[in-house]
């Protein structure tokens, strides 16, 4: 796929190198030595810190983080030890992690599948093959998954959870480039398109949580979606659901929000219990006005897809996060 457009740094460029490039290498540098965390499953969605797995979960998780930057790393300096610790951490994961196809509990999994996409053709070749055939596993449980619910898609299958699932079959099928799991990649978002997105742009979330927090939610993981789909010339942003509705439509229904043009407070007439529990923990986010700066990533990402995003993005975060500067810098004006 190449999803990251990360080039090698000319050695000129290495001293005078983005500071967000800098930040993520010496990052990276510091952890050089870690011992994989892999666990054979990970829990984190419907419960609270210090509840079941979810400590133990969010520790492990930092695996998939470090695993895209030490690949960004690699692919900024050509430094051998990034690619031995992508190629243990990968390894370690893919012989250890069993796929519970709870697209919550494994939306992280996008750093593993852009380490591999950004590696693999300098990766050993029995980690390169254990990933290939955990990725195919992956994405086709996935699409087997929702191909067996009945239609129309109801329930977590049109809301913010089939986005993370939509995100992970599209990454691993782009970079796996397989044809039979990319043209469902593409059903299954164009679907969900239809299911979760208004004509006018409002989300199937905000009305069921009655909070812009699930809007970035349900978003982000369609935007990182479309950008996988675009380096294989595919533009899923304008791409249209039966019903008129489009990802662009979404993004710029937030817009307004994402400006300060409007406000919402949160959660106010939210149907799910989970919400009122999480604003009870005194979790933040959860009670009062919603904080714009909570989408910056999202639209730091769909300013790789259109520039019209781009005086957005950077009015909610000047700096992009480092893996993003690295991986898709923004054109030079």
């Amino acid at each position: 796929m190449n999803f990251c457009a990360a080039p090698a740094l000319q050695s000129s460029e290495r001293t005078s190198a983005d500071p967000g490039v800098k930040a993520l290498v010496a990052d990276v540098q510091a952890r050089v030595n870690e011992v994989p965390h892999a666990v054979p499953r990970l829990h984190t969605e419907g419960t609270l810190p210090h509840e079941g797995l979810y400590d133990q979960s969010v520790e492990a998780e930092k695996d998939l983080d470090l695993m895209r930057n030490a690949a960004l790393a690699w692919r900024a300096t050509t430094d051998d030890r990034f690619l031995k610790l992508v190629d243990r951490l990968l390894y370690a994961w893919v012989t250890t992690y069993q796929p519970s196809f709870n697209p919550i509990d494994e939306t992280h999994f996008e750093g593993l599948i852009l380490a591999y996409d950004m590696t693999a053709s300098a990766l050993p070749v029995k980690t390169r093959n254990a990933t290939m055939a955990f990725l195919t596993k992956f994405a086709n449980g996935y699409i087997a998954q929702i191909d067996a619910q009945p239609r129309p898609l109801a329930g977590t299958f049109r809301n913010n959870w089939q986005s993370h699932r939509i995100k992970l079959i599209a990454m691993a099928a782009f970079t796996l480039d397989n044809r039979k799991m990319i043209a469902a990649a593409q059903r299954l978002f164009v679907e969900h398109v239809g299911d979760n997105i208004e004509p006018d742009g409002s989300t199937v979330d905000f009305a069921e949580r009655d909070a812009l927090h699930y809007v970035t939610y349900d978003l982000q993981p369609l935007v990182t979606a479309a950008l996988a789909a675009r380096r294989h010339n595919r533009n899923w942003l304008s791409e249209r659901a039966p019903g008129g509705a489009t990802l662009a439509a979404a993004l710029n229904w937030l817009t307004p929000y994402a400006l300060g043009q409007k406000t919402h407070e949160e959660f106010v007439h939210s149907t799910v219990a989970f919400d009122a529990k999480r604003r009870e923990a005194g979790l933040p986010g959860y009670s009062g006005d919603w904080d714009p700066k909570n989408a910056a990533e999202l639209f730091h990402l769909a300013a790789r897809l259109d520039g019209r995003y781009a005086p957005i993005a950077l009015k909610l975060a000047p700096t992009p996060p480092a893996w993003l500067a690295v991986c898709l810098p923004l054109p030079a004006r």
